[in-house]
């Protein structure tokens, strides 16, 4: 009897399982991690909303605004006079000699750090001073590139002993100079900003095209450069907004007399030349303008980038 008992009710019906409690507890428990995480971008969020978009939608409204408050088209069409077209101009052509000049650079000094045969503290020293030099800009750079490519610099008067003349190149008369300046800052942002892209090219990759007898060149040519060439243009683009963002360097360089749109809005602002906010939020609307073309492209070519380095 006690078998038989013990083997019916083995062979008995399993109680349910309550699954409309457990599944109840899981949602809610999704629910609590879900706002920890949204807790964790509070911050993130705030800082933001605060110190990027109730600034820029500010700028946006008073670049539509007179002087007494009124909605007016005046301050835009004032933007498309020559005066102002051509400091666009001088902007765009300076942030392309900069991010051309410093991708270039970057990329030759970023491909011999890398390189298998460059010694460890090669790479370790140059992105320290990188570092470092990515971050030094404003009015002490704008002193030590006059005092060594100015008029009266040192290198100036040393060319000029030997008969050459260092004008073209000077920085606080020329976009040329200034590109050179920029560069100070950009060569070394532009190598911390392709070190990933180069880590992520695989040694499988050069190995094979020297196995079917491809050169160096040849695989630079035909393998390294296309899969770098999206990287390459997507830094460059940030090399170019930050030279077409600056301004503490070209400032200190040229003072009142620069032509570049962050000078003028300057000039408009601080009263050098006349106090026009109004003027001054609608060329401010119109780097916005330039920046988010260049975010746009900047996001386009990481996406592309980024199938080869997942």
């Amino acid at each position: 009897m006690a078998t038989l008992e013990t083997a019916a009710s083995s062979t008995a019906t399993p109680r349910p399982v309550d699954v409309t409690a457990s599944a109840g507890r899981r949602p809610s428990r999704g629910r609590s991690r879900a706002g920890l995480r949204w807790l964790g971008v509070a911050p993130l969020t705030a800082y933001l909303l605060v110190f990027l978009l109730i600034p820029a939608g500010e700028l946006v409204v008073d670049a539509f605004r007179s002087p007494a408050g009124r909605f007016t088209l005046g301050n835009i069409s004032a933007v498309f006079q020559s005066q102002y077209i051509s400091s666009f101009g001088a902007s765009l052509e300076l942030s392309a000699l900069a991010a051309l000049f410093g991708g270039l650079l970057g990329l030759l000094a970023a491909t011999a750090i890398v390189h298998p045969s460059a010694p460890r503290f090669v790479r370790s020293t140059v992105t320290t001073f990188s570092g470092m030099a990515a971050n030094f800009a404003g009015v002490p750079l704008a002193f030590a590139f006059t005092s060594t490519l100015g008029a009266t610099g040192v290198i100036t008067v040393a060319f000029q002993h030997l008969g050459i003349s260092l004008a073209a190149i000077d920085p606080t008369s020329t976009t040329l100079g200034l590109a050179l300046v920029y560069n100070y800052f950009e060569f070394p942002l532009m190598i911390l900003l392709l070190l990933p892209a180069l880590d992520g090219m695989k040694r499988e990759w050069r190995e094979a095209a020297q196995n079917l007898g491809a050169s160096g060149f040849t695989y630079w040519r035909t393998v390294a450069l296309p899969i770098l060439l999206p990287s390459l243009l997507g830094t460059m683009v940030l090399l170019f907004g930050g030279a077409f963002s600056a301004y503490a360097t070209a400032y200190a360089l040229s003072g009142s007399t620069g032509n570049l749109v962050t000078e003028l809005i300057g000039n408009l602002t601080n009263g050098n030349v006349t106090v026009d906010p109004q003027l001054a939020y609608a060329l401010a609307l119109g780097m916005m303008l330039v920046i988010s073309v260049l975010m746009v492209a900047y996001y386009l070519l990481q996406r592309r980038a980024s199938r080869w380095l997942r």
